[in-house]
């Protein structure tokens, strides 16, 4: 059979594909599927959240830009990322202590630790990982915690992520972030949803100190060069020489597939159309 996930419903990206799990969980529709070209593939509501061949690109520009640019990160707050692709690449840190995973469905992580491990890769059984199943949003609300790192791995604004968006819940994240604490999230889309970028760059800069656009480039994520929006109060993640990133890296012997000290300021280098854009 073949599945696709439409955009705005007058564009679509699809796979052949064979489906080998559907429940219908009470936040959303759950499917996972097995392709030729990219392994398994898990979606939600619709819309493509990762496969077994290019999560990692995705996975590893939400989590080293910001970790190996901090001073000394040792906690981190992931907000969404049930799949276990972002604890995964915030644990490969020997200083990281704690992380923290907050998800409002607990079938996307049982279901993604059955049906993908490869993602998760064992971190869901890590003792410095604690999960919360609950909504993102109540929890930094409430918290009183502080973290170096927050992670945010929302879908797009619709639904019960619209409100991972808002002023209100950037606030929050600013709130429980330490001295030199960052933020990450992505904004989909640069070309078919660059005011996603726009509009959440500018709530961003009303509370941070800073704000840094990136780019990744995302095969199975529809329309394919997407956009990232990094924040914080210290320090930027350009701000390290590039000598002292390369130690660090080749000291910690970190294992990764697409990030390295190179890709690590290149994400932040802007191509024209979108430079207009935030301007």
């Amino acid at each position: 059979m073949w599945v696709f996930e439409e955009l705005y419903g007058n564009i679509k990206i699809g796979f052949d594909a064979r489906q080998i799990y559907r429940k219908k969980t009470e936040f959303q529709d759950l499917r996972i599927y097995e392709t030729e070209r990219f392994g398994r593939l898990l979606m939600l509501d619709g819309v493509i959240q990762t496969t077994e061949k290019d999560e990692f690109i995705y996975h590893e520009m939400l989590t080293h830009p910001l970790v190996m640019a901090h001073p000394r990160p040792q906690s981190a707050l992931v907000i969404g990322a049930g799949d276990g692709g972002i604890v995964r690449e915030l644990l490969k840190y020997p200083g990281m202590k704690r992380v923290v995973l907050v998800e409002i469905d607990r079938q996307v992580i049982e279901l993604s630790e059955k049906y993908l491990p490869s993602i998760s890769a064992g971190a869901f059984s890590d003792k410095r990982l604690e999960i919360a199943v609950e909504d993102g949003a109540k929890y930094v609300a409430r918290t009183d915690e502080k973290f170096d790192i927050a992670v945010v791995d929302s879908p797009d604004p619709i639904g019960v992520a619209k409100v991972l968006f808002s002023k209100k819940f950037y606030s929050a994240i600013a709130d429980v972030l330490t001295d030199d604490g960052m933020m990450i999230r992505q904004t989909g889309s640069s070309v078919l949803q660059s005011e996603e970028m726009g509009d959440n760059f500018k709530i961003l800069e009303g509370i941070f100190p800073w704000v840094l656009p990136a780019v990744a480039s995302i095969p199975t994520y529809i329309g394919g060069f997407f956009s990232l929006l990094a924040a914080g109060k210290g320090k930027t993640p350009l701000d390290v020489p590039f000598k002292q990133l390369n130690q660090k890296y080749e000291k910690l012997r970190i294992k990764t597939r697409y990030y390295n000290p190179e890709i690590h300021y290149a994400a932040f280098a802007l191509p024209n159309y979108m430079r207009k854009g935030l301007k």
